[in-house]
């Protein structure tokens, strides 16, 4: 045989047993893993002091496994397989109501229109007591979805606390199959107008038909000039609805995200397949801190492409994408498999998860810069979610009122006066008239207005009687802290409108649901009110957009 096939077989042979030996040292620590853990589990449980229970344990020990990782990646177990069901279809068996803690205690935060929570007499306010035989409080609040949701056509007893009622009411629920709804309001707005507003709360499977619809309805009422597509809030939901949702957006065959996972080497690129349902009419996306996932890829979309204004806050910046794998006995791991890029290239993954971290080894995507460009040149930038073209702030100007809404306090108060008047005519009132009627109810619950400056006096008051300051300085701090209360009960005025707003808010949403509120809510709203002048102002929309006219 030459001598110079021997050695090509030679090298040949060193190079594949490299690559099997490096494969097989990944194959070998795991399987080596494996034991080490069956075995401490094994022992544990047979022998520890007090008795152990298995399941429990095992489920505490993948948990810890998975706490390693980042908060994306979760074992799923048998209870919470229903929520899964809920995204990936888009429905459940259930009463048509949503829950929350409101100041400790289990509420109804929100109803479905049409559903046997609304339809039998349930009420936004309302404390849950007892589920069937079941009792209920914030302790075992996460185990609500497994009380509530079941099998369509199935009763469920609920026991409710009524704020204003002394007794407590029992309902004896029907569960139904409750399909949600994706864009949970559209319309014209303002109403007389031929601007479309889209309300967008998740990303289940049929999110991009029921725009495409929406559109198609309102395109018969008169034509469409502009269109807000409302992501606010919107924390995700499925890669394919996002793409879908994009689709209605933006020309056919333009790219709309691409996805690399652990072999950067293969890139999976996802492009718009169908013609657009709003054709190229001038679009505002609006977002904010709770805009992520599937909210930032059509965001990113349509950023890139330059088919519209980005406004509001920041997005939350989750670039990293989940695969649901099924396991034994009806549970599964939901595991991130890749992260996504939008279409110039940029990643919006605010946090590296592999920074700092022994078990993780980041898998290093090449990029020869953090600034990219939209198809129009404008600059865009890699990291810490889609920053809007123009940034607007909704949050109220004063921290009295974000210390009000934080606190449920407008909440607790349209609750008690809904409960406790037949006729509600409370949005007819004007504001004055609201703001006095909440400042009783405060006042009534001797709500706490202090605040961190009243904090600081109440320490400096101490720390002057522990060092004996004498009398006038002691007289000072009083003073400081009159005019604090002044203050305070002076930026309660000056915002009483804001406070009206919100009252309006929560009363509309008992008497007109979800959608009422929504109306109610743009109304108020900064951010709306700028993305309508800018649709108004064709040469700065154009001009923002780069457009060369």
């Amino acid at each position: 045989m030459p001598k110079y096939t021997k050695l090509s077989i030679l090298l040949m042979a060193i190079l594949f047993m490299g690559f099997f030996r490096g494969d097989d040292d990944v194959y070998l620590k795991i399987s080596k893993s494996i034991d080490i853990f069956g075995r401490i589990y094994k022992e544990v449980s047979l022998k520890y002091v007090d008795k152990i229970e298995p399941e429990e344990f095992m489920i505490s020990g993948i948990e810890g496994l998975l706490s390693s990782l980042d908060p994306y990646t979760v074992y799923i177990d048998e209870t919470m397989q229903q929520d899964i069901d809920v995204i990936t279809k888009g429905k459940y068996g259930g009463i048509g109501a949503s829950v929350g803690l409101r100041n400790n205690k289990v509420t109804i935060v929100d109803l479905i229109e049409g559903y046997s929570a609304q339809r039998q007499g349930i009420r936004i306010g309302d404390v849950i007591k007892q589920i069937d035989s079941v009792k209920i409080n914030s302790d075992n609040y996460s185990e609500l979805s497994g009380y509530l949701k079941g099998e369509p056509g199935t009763i469920v007893s609920v026991l409710i606390v009524r704020d204003g009622y002394e007794k407590e009411i029992l309902f004896d629920l029907v569960r139904e199959e409750v399909e949600l709804k994706n864009l949970t309001y559209y319309g014209f707005y303002p109403e007389n107008s031929g601007n479309v507003y889209l309300k967008l709360s998740g990303f289940s499977r049929t999110a991009g038909e029921e725009i495409k619809q929406a559109l198609f309805k309102l395109k018969n009422q008169r034509p469409i000039e502009s269109v807000m597509l409302d992501l606010r809030g919107n924390p995700g939901g499925l890669l394919d609805a996002a793409i879908d949702v994009s689709e209605k957006f933006l020309n056919k065959g333009q790219l709309v995200v691409s996805v690399i996972g652990r072999d950067t080497s293969k890139v999976t690129k996802y492009f718009a397949e169908e013609n657009p349902a709003a054709d190229s009419t001038k679009l505002i996306v609006l977002v904010d801190g709770s805009s992520a996932s599937a909210s930032e890829i059509v965001a990113g979309a349509i950023q890139d492409h330059d088919r519209g204004i980005i406004l509001g806050e920041r997005s939350f910046g989750k670039g990293l994408v989940q695969t649901l794998v099924p396991l034994s006995y009806n549970t599964s791991l939901k595991i991130t498999t890749s992260k996504y890029f939008t279409p110039s290239g940029r990643s919006i993954q605010r946090i590296d998860y592999a920074k700092d971290n022994d078990v993780l080894r980041e898998v290093i995507i090449p990029v020869d810069s953090m600034e990219f460009a939209t198809d129009r040149k404008r600059r865009v930038y890699s990291g810490g979610g889609i920053l809007p073209d123009t940034i607007v702030s909704n949050m109220s100007k004063s921290s009295l009122i974000r210390s009000l809404i934080a606190e449920g306090m407008f909440f607790k108060f349209a609750t008690k006066y809904f409960n406790t008047n037949e006729d509600v005519n409370l949005l007819l009132k004007p504001d004055d008239e609201l703001y006095q009627k909440f400042k009783a109810y405060l006042a009534e619950n001797n709500y706490d207005f202090s605040n961190s400056i009243e904090s600081l006096l109440s320490k400096l008051k101490k720390a002057a009687a522990k060092e004996r300051y004498g009398d006038e300085f002691k007289s000072k701090i009083s003073e400081l802290e009159n005019l604090s209360e002044q203050t305070k009960i002076a930026e309660l005025s000056l915002y009483k409108n804001d406070i009206a707003s919100e009252i309006r808010k929560e009363i509309i949403s008992r008497t007109e649901g979800r959608e009422g509120r929504i109306k109610e809510a743009l109304k108020h709203d900064d951010q709306i009110s700028t993305a309508l002048t800018l649709l108004q102002n064709e040469v700065v929309f154009n001009q923002m957009l780069n457009v060369q006219l």
